[in-house]
């Protein structure tokens, strides 16, 4: 009896401590995506429209991008359903074309739907490969609007790259 309760015991400490290292890594990218929204509001005010009144969103607070005719991108960020966060998502592109140097941005993907958020969530979802970010400049998010029930905005942290493509991105949720 005694060894089975230490067995369960056992278990149970390295179940939390796998949680907690998990949790650790989600922490800190949920709070980088409520800085990042922050950051996102005061580039551009036109944005909060879409904070609320999409049917959800995903937010990738640090993406990195480089590359030198080979390119890719990876970003981890948090997935928000009715303004509520469900999960946390991935971020991996990989592409060959005329592109050169490095960057660091903020990245958010507006659904319109519940449908077009389901899909997401579901792994039903991709960019046409012809498909761009609007990069962030004061004003610009009033006149944007949904494209295919997404719509997908950018804006720089740091770095400079010749690419603003986000066709070919593959995304990873994982429900909380």
């Amino acid at each position: 009896m005694k060894i089975a309760k230490s067995l369960t015991i056992t278990v149970l400490m390295l179940l939390i401590v796998n949680v907690n290292a998990q949790s650790k890594k989600d922490r800190k990218i949920i709070n980088d995506a409520k800085s990042a929204k922050k950051t996102l509001l005061k580039a551009d005010s036109g944005l909060e429209r879409f904070f609320d009144n999409s049917a959800g969103y995903v937010l990738f607070p640090n993406v990195g991008k480089g590359g030198f005719i080979i390119g890719g991108a990876s970003g981890n960020g948090v997935v928000y359903e009715a303004s509520e966060m469900v999960g946390m998502a991935g971020l991996k592109k990989l592409n060959v074309g005329l592109q050169a140097g490095g960057q660091a941005i903020i990245e958010v993907i507006f659904f319109e739907t519940p449908i077009d958020l389901e899909r997401f969530k579901e792994g039903k979802f991709a960019f046409a490969a012809e498909t761009s970010a609007v990069a962030l400049k004061s004003g610009i998010a009033f006149n944007a609007k949904y494209k295919d029930g997404v719509a997908v905005f950018a804006l720089p942290k740091a770095g400079l790259m010749a690419d603003a493509s986000v066709g070919g991105q593959k995304f990873s949720y994982r429900p909380f």
